[in-house]
């Protein structure tokens, strides 16, 4: 009978897989906090949660714009948007991850803001109108006084 080594294997694999795991372990901070890559020359976001905000923003800029060239006025829910450009039904849910979505028609148009779940310098929040220019602050909820999104 031959003689085996399956516990000198065993040992040595578990010892290799302990390496790898502490290994990995070891690089997940850097990974976690690698820098934000920006989506396109001039990307004003600083995270990919904001890339996603503004980019909600700026469809649902597209669709009021759209809405109101052929209704003669803004949409007074975000209902109303459906299928207008590319504002989806799904896009009418106000919970968008790590941002709350606020809608708020008035007479001559309306207000959109953006509110991070966590406000701070990679979430900020976000605010725009029928004039289609996106505002941002890191401290408070955005107004239209707030800084515009270069």
């Amino acid at each position: 009978m031959k003689p085996t080594f399956h516990g000198i294997v065993s040992v040595g694999s578990l010892f290799a897989v302990t390496f790898c795991a502490l290994m990995f372990a070891a690089a997940m901070p850097a990974l976690a906090q690698a820098p934000y890559q920006p989506k396109f020359h001039g990307d004003p976001a600083r995270s990919d949660s904001e890339a996603i905000a503004l980019g909600y923003m700026r469809t649902l800029v597209r669709a009021e714009n759209q809405y109101q060239k052929k209704n003669d006025k803004y949409a007074a829910s975000l209902n109303q948007l459906v299928h207008t450009g590319t504002f989806t039904r799904r896009m009418t849910e106000t919970d968008r991850g790590d941002y709350t979505v606020h809608f708020r028609p008035h007479k001559d148009g309306y207000e959109l803001t953006l509110i991070p779940k966590q406000l701070d310098v990679q979430h900020r929040s976000f605010y725009t109108d029928e004039d289609g220019v996106i505002h941002a602050d890191e401290s408070n909820v955005a107004t239209k006084d707030s800084p515009e999104v270069k």
